[in-house]
């Protein structure tokens, strides 16, 4: 029975910098999904590129703040 007392070695290896990077990846993928959401429902008259060109500032902007 343990006493409290446990080897680290026997923990999984879960480095900190790439569960970080990967949850900024998924935070970035939804937030751009809701992004392009927000735009066909509140601005259904831009075309396809306008839409296109609208998420790529949005990107832009995403990049440097996260």
């Amino acid at each position: 029975m343990s006493d409290g007392n446990f080897n680290r070695s026997l923990l999984p290896h879960t480095p900190y910098h790439s569960g970080l990077q990967a949850g900024k990846s998924m935070a970035r993928m939804k937030a751009i999904e809701a992004f392009k959401c927000y735009l066909t429902d509140t601005h259904p008259s831009l075309s396809e590129e306008e839409l296109k060109t609208e998420i790529e500032r949005f990107k832009k902007i995403l990049s440097t703040k996260i």
